[in-house]
């Protein structure tokens, strides 16, 4: 996969991506998380590692997109969107679970501001998708999108009251947000699944297509 390059193609990008990703990641977190002297080397690699995060967090949405998965292709636009801000706000969650709380400020601010994101784009693309968006309020992928979404507002609220009260409501808050996060790509994983099996999804957006032409 890494003898080319296809901008075109979701996986050699992705192979891309995930091989230096990985490359420095490993000294990133040596530095940051273990206090081994980075120097220049370090630093750079830190500096890569977060510009690395972006192209991480969307390229599963972006993958899955380009099949032929009804519920993911139709969302192409809003599933990249909706993963990154599902990204950030566990990236922000976790953070704020290990950082001191007098230093965890842009970390709250960030799972705070991923959690407002992410609910926006899942209701922008479930209001859009229309019919074909049951797989999201049906059945197990419906229930876990139900979950992912109170969980994702409870947890968020949770890290905005507790920021200056509270350490334990926060780690709460921040703990919900994770498990929302969690609950948010099974559920869309699990309506993937749902999209393809029934002729419903497959067929109907199809035909409505052929026309209206």
């Amino acid at each position: 996969m890494l003898r080319v390059f296809k901008v075109t193609s979701p996986m050699s990008v992705g192979s891309w991506v995930l091989t230096i990703a990985g490359a420095v990641t490993a000294p990133a977190a040596a530095s940051a998380v273990l206090g081994i002297p980075s120097g220049r080397l370090g630093r750079a690699a830190q500096a890569a590692a977060g510009a690395m995060g972006l192209p991480v967090a969307t390229y599963a949405a972006v993958l899955v997109s380009n099949t032929a998965v009804p519920v993911w292709s139709e969302a192409r636009w809003e599933l990249p969107l909706g993963f990154a801000a599902s990204a950030a706000a566990s990236a922000g969650a976790a953070a704020t679970l290990t950082a001191p709380r007098e230093i965890a400020g842009p970390a709250r601010r960030l799972a705070i501001g991923g959690a407002i994101v992410e609910s926006a784009m899942t209701e922008v693309m479930e209001r859009r998708l229309g019919e074909l968006g049951e797989p999201y309020r049906e059945g197990v992928s419906g229930k876990l999108a139900t979950a992912a979404k109170a969980l994702t507002v409870a947890g968020a609220a949770l890290v905005a009251a507790g920021a200056r009260r509270s350490r334990p409501v926060v780690a709460a808050g921040a703990v919900t947000l994770l498990a929302g996060s969690v609950c948010e790509r099974w559920a869309v994983f699990k309506a993937g699944f749902a999209s393809a099996q029934d002729p419903k999804y497959t067929v109907g957006p199809q035909r409505d297509r052929v026309q209206h032409r």
